[in-house]
């Protein structure tokens, strides 16, 4: 049984088995996805193939310096905790080293489930959510099948349709923004900027509370002081974004990997369930 299953009066709202352990994961962000030369990566490799930094206890050799050494797109990404119940749940602790055979279905679920449980992080946050606890039965039933998916065996992942299953979760996910960022003060003269290109936009301390950011290009956009509480930024690329003195306490559906791809300091406010990436200013 998974994990993130829990019974009734638990809090299905604590998201701490969907953060990244890597200590108790087979480096399979590692090995199983792809890495295409650029500034991001430093190397071609193939999905399947492990990274030349990866060790033999699955660690990485470089791991304090992978930005020097040209691998910022490693300290972005985020698995969701996918890495660990891969490894240790679906797979029952058998690695693909000691056991080879095992290779290349792992390698296939891995990412499947990365999404399935990113989208456990989106809904245990609705579920918070006190604007939207009209919809929080459905959140919860949505939120349990998406459980049972995680928790299906391995072979059962080749037929999986995540794809629609995602599909059906954004449109809960979007009606849940609705409610909540509808509290904002002046939300309705608030701009729809849904997938807007925003590259580079001169945005210091502009009032974006309520506002719709989901899928919005930010990448280097200057952010500085920006006022994004109840701002919706699922999806919103904020690669190389000043985030310096922001709030976005409130921000909805915000993720570390999205901090972790952006700039900012000890001014920025972030909410309580992420941390401050260690390559920003302190």
């Amino acid at each position: 049984m998974s994990d993130n299953v829990q019974g009734p009066g638990t809090d299905r709202t604590d998201r701490a088995s969907l953060r990244a352990d890597c200590a108790n994961c087979f480096g399979l962000c590692c090995v199983a996805l792809t890495l295409t030369r650029s500034a991001d990566f430093a190397i071609n490799k193939d999905a399947g193939k492990p990274c030349r930094n990866l060790q033999e206890d699955f660690r990485c050799g470089i791991h304090a310096e992978l930005r020097t050494q040209g691998f910022p797109g490693c300290t972005v990404y985020d698995c969701f905790g996918a890495g660990q119940k891969v490894s240790h749940e679906t797979f029952d602790g058998q690695d693909w080293r000691r056991a080879p055979q095992t290779a290349p279905q792992m390698f296939q679920v891995f990412p499947v489930m990365r999404q399935l449980h990113e989208l456990l992080w989106y809904l245990m946050e609705a579920l918070s959510l006190e604007p939207a606890r009209s919809l929080h039965g459905e959140i919860r039933r949505t939120l349990d099948e998406t459980e049972r998916l995680t928790d299906l065996p391995a072979d059962a992942f080749t037929d999986l349709d995540v794809a629609a299953h995602r599909d059906d979760v954004a449109a809960l996910l979007l009606r849940t923004s609705e409610l909540v960022r509808a509290t904002a003060p002046r939300s309705k003269k608030k701009r729809d900027r849904r997938g807007a290109d925003l590259i580079g936009a001169r945005l210091r301390g502009a009032d974006l509370q309520g506002a719709d950011l989901r899928g919005a290009y930010l990448i280097a956009a200057d952010l500085k002081g920006a006022d994004m509480r109840l701002a919706d930024v699922i999806g919103a690329d904020f690669r190389d974004a000043d985030l310096t003195g922001a709030d976005l306490t409130g921000s909805l559906f915000l993720t570390q990997a999205q901090l972790n791809a952006a700039r900012g300091d000890a001014t920025t406010k972030l909410p309580p369930s992420l941390s401050r990436p260690r390559h920003w200013h302190r």
